[in-house]
């Protein structure tokens, strides 16, 4: 599979998420105290980010 979600412990201890296209991470969320909550993150981008709009906050 060329994308995955993937739960990892971080140097401190802490559970991140991150989503993985081909290898490269292209999102990594905060650190949680448990592995549950990262997993809770996960399933909330799955749900709610297919419908999320774009907000560009760039300067032009």
């Amino acid at each position: 599979m060329a994308h995955k979600f993937e739960i990892w412990k971080d140097k401190r201890g802490e559970y991140r998420a991150r989503f993985k296209y081909n290898s490269e991470v292209m999102f990594s969320s905060e650190g949680y105290s448990s592995k549950a909550s990262a997993q809770s993150a996960i399933e909330s981008l799955q749900k709610n980010g297919p419908g999320a709009e774009i907000e560009d906050n760039s300067a032009a």
